[in-house]
């Protein structure tokens, strides 16, 4: 009975860990306010950066003059942060692993944008990076305030001004495409 009730335990505890992950990806926490684990905020955390470095590269190449400077600022900041990040696990001081390649959305959004083109691509690339700051300040101020991990979440806040920056300037930047 005891080995019964330890497994019922344990496999009790794992669901909730994959719902908490499955909420987290599906939006679910975001839109209640819940912080993410420690484990999901590293690994969307590294996504976006990876997804803001390699579309802006993209970007860097295809497009105007204004959207090629944004476009270089973030690749120098995303680049930042994911090295501070590898730092925090790397020193043992975050219990995560740092993933070597994006989440699936992330990776679609950036397979899309390999295929466009001209004012197409431009279009699309302003439009992405105004979604995934928005995402990002989310997810950054969710953990900061709440987080489970006392330097990850210190990193966390210490790191929405600028993400909050970059959604600001993303804005702009799709503003003066519709103008």
């Amino acid at each position: 009975m005891k080995k019964f009730a330890l497994t019922a335990a344990a496999l009790m505890v794992t669901t909730a860990a994959f719902a908490q992950s499955a909420a987290e990806k599906t939006g679910v926490n975001s839109l209640a306010g819940i912080p993410p684990k420690t484990e999901d905020f590293v690994t969307e955390a590294a996504s976006s950066d990876m997804f803001e470095i390699e579309s802006s590269k993209l970007a860097a190449e295809r497009t105007d003059d204004a959207t090629k400077a944004f476009a270089r600022q973030m690749i120098q900041d995303h680049q930042k942060t994911t090295t501070e990040l590898k730092q925090l696990v790397d020193s043992g001081k975050v219990k995560a692993t740092v993933p070597t390649a994006m989440t699936s959305d992330h990776q679609e959004m950036l397979d899309e944008l390999k295929g466009l083109e001209g004012e197409a691509f431009t279009e699309q690339y302003r439009s992405d990076q105004v979604d995934a700051h928005e995402d990002a300040v989310d997810l950054f101020q969710r953990y900061a305030k709440e987080g489970d991990n006392a330097d990850l979440k210190a990193w966390a806040a210490k790191t929405v001004p600028a993400l909050e920056h970059h959604l600001q300037m993303a804005r702009d930047l799709e503003n003066k495409q519709t103008q």
